[in-house]
């Protein structure tokens, strides 16, 4: 489902899926989301004029900020990219600057937009390498009949010879071909050439790493040096692939491609920034901080429109969404620089999750992590059979431990459940067609030392 079909409902519908509670993140993700398609019904000299309401996720960490904005770029076939304020220093100092962002969504959108036109391209690339393949197993005849051209344009042969010889050989390459399509021949082996990387290893030392740079440097030093082949023995099947992949990329249209990817980024891209809460705050009074409010004002551009220069060309950030997500413990939205605040009108509090909501998320989402350890088990045929006592045990003690210690959200589920399965996992090879009962009994057997010792709770959950 795309962009386009979603409507506010339907995509509330479709994260409830996967995550549990939070409807009023989720309401908000999905008017946003339904406003990008709205904008893009309006008329023209209107359209350009309404900018993406960005949002800005206040709640604990394990409550699903980031699952949410996740599952929402998935569900609108859109470029995502996941970035952690705290990474970012203020532009001039030693780190990466913030516009390192915009170009990795870019890139990401290239990727998105070739791996779709190589979709669409691959069978016919396949059919030119299947071609290949038996232009390799029934090579040409050395001496080519001659022909001339007859007054209705059809190529007549000098002799019946050659036309009885022409003919036997297109026969022998059809069959070949019904051959191949049959599987018959992929266990043949033949000689074919692929293409070898002939650029010299080059090491870049730059503080920002070479995904900042404005240059390709590989396109620049590929057109330097010739490129090489070199050849393999491979089965005939292996060959079609290997000649597929190749035909495939001469057959992309890379301005086509970036065209669409940077109409993508701008039109439809999100950008999740995490831990926005680590860069609030005010500036040191002993020096500058350049991860915080220096941050802050280099984001600032970004987040309310600009023109970001990248490899592929410029790429305008006025109508991507940006989704800010921090627990704010320490810090508060109010501490961010009064511009920014501005740029993220949409507030919501997630909620911190319950024992009845850690039932849920052991159960009901489509990648629940009960279903997760019964299909891991399942592949050493050992059958797990959760009692919904025990899921209620195993939620209760997760529960208290968040209580007691950090408040890790469900991440805590996923501590609780391997300690819980740790001797059934590493025995699993030797119980092959046995049926484990997790029973309450059984949690707790397992899980007692750690529930009734803080201090040994502190260090291994």
């Amino acid at each position: 489902m795309k962009e386009r079909d979603l409507t506010p409902k339907e995509t509330v519908a479709a994260l409830d899926k996967y995550i549990i509670g939070q409807n009023k993140a989720k309401s908000s993700v999905a008017i946003a989301l339904r406003n990008r398609w709205r904008r893009k019904q309006v008329p023209d000299d209107l359209r350009d004029e309404i900018a993406p309401k960005n949002i800005i996720m206040i709640g604990p960490t394990g409550v699903g900020k980031t699952e949410i904005a996740r599952r929402l770029s998935k569900l609108a076939d859109a470029p995502f990219i996941k970035v952690e304020a705290s990474k970012y220093t203020e532009v001039g100092y030693v780190g990466r600057d913030v516009e390192s962002m915009i170009r990795d969504l870019t890139e990401l959108s290239i990727n998105m937009i070739k791996e779709q036109e190589r979709e669409k391209l691959y069978t016919k690339a396949r059919e030119i390498a299947e071609e290949h393949v038996l232009d390799k197993l029934l090579p040409q005849r050395p001496e080519q009949p001659e022909m001339e051209a007859g007054p209705d344009g059809e190529m007549i042969y000098d002799t019946e010879k050659d036309a009885e010889q022409e003919k036997k050989h297109k026969s022998t390459r059809e069959k070949l071909k019904k051959m191949l399509h049959e599987g018959k021949l992929d266990e043949r082996d033949i000689d074919v050439e692929t293409s070898a990387s002939n650029i010299p290893m080059i090491e870049v030392f730059s503080a920002s790493g070479i995904d900042d740079m404005d240059i390709n440097i590989k396109d620049m030093f590929g057109n330097l040096f010739p490129k090489r082949t070199k050849k393999r023995k491979v089965k005939v099947k292996d060959a079609i692939e290997l000649m597929a992949t190749e035909e495939v990329q001469k057959l992309i249209d890379m301005e086509k491609v970036t065209k669409l990817a940077i109409t993508k980024v701008e039109q439809s891209g999100i950008i999740f920034i995490d831990e926005i809460d680590k860069i609030a705050g005010k500036e040191s009074r002993q020096g500058p901080d350049v991860s915080r409010e220096g941050v802050q004002r280099d984001i600032l551009p970004i987040v309310e429109g600009c023109t970001v220069t990248t490899k592929y060309g410029m790429v305008k950030t006025d109508h991507i969404l940006f989704i800010a997500a921090g627990a704010f413990h320490v810090s508060k939205p109010s501490d961010l620089i009064p511009e920014l605040q501005g740029r993220f009108p949409i507030r919501v509090e997630l909620n911190s999750l319950s024992k009845d909501d850690f039932i849920r998320i052991l159960t009901e989402p489509k990648n629940a992590l009960i279903k997760q350890y019964i299909a891991l088990l399942k592949t050493e045929t050992v059958k797990l059979d959760f009692k919904k006592e025990a899921i209620e045990e195993i939620a209760s003690i997760a529960f208290l431990i968040n209580s007691r210690n950090e408040n890790i959200g469900a991440r805590r589920l996923h501590t609780v459940m391997e300690r819980l399965l740790e001797d059934v996992s590493f025995s699993a090879d030797e119980l092959n067609g046995q049926t484990i009962d997790i029973t309450a009994d059984y949690v707790k057997e397992k899980l007692t030392d750690i529930i009734t010792d803080e201090d040994l709770s502190k260090y291994i959950l």
